[in-house]
């Protein structure tokens, strides 16, 4: 999404310990790609939820993927290259791996 991202992980580390290391990571990044300095990248707020069954985390799931056709952004799911959906996704992924 242009201005959010959603995640669905199975944490092997505290949540809060997780989502510092995230934000902290793709901030400086993000920061260095568009030569921004001195400005909070991510918002301080994040929204996090525990799921609790299979039936759930499919219905998260679901609507993560279908976010970018909510939005207009895309007809399918599988059309919107940052979506787990896309195979365009799982081929950065493999790449990331290289790198």
């Amino acid at each position: 999404m242009p201005n959010h991202v959603h995640t669905l992980v199975t944490a092997a580390v505290p949540l809060p310990k997780l989502t510092k290391s995230l934000k902290g990571i793709t901030a400086k990044k993000a920061n260095a790609i568009l030569g921004r300095t001195g400005r909070p990248f991510w918002q301080e707020e994040s929204f996090v939820h525990v799921v609790r069954d299979k039936k759930e985390f499919e219905k998260i799931w679901n609507y993560i993927e279908q976010n970018p056709v909510r939005a207009g952004l895309v007809r399918e799911a599988s059309e919107y290259w940052w979506s787990s959906a896309s195979s365009a996704t799982w081929a950065s992924l493999a790449d990331l791996a290289l790198t």
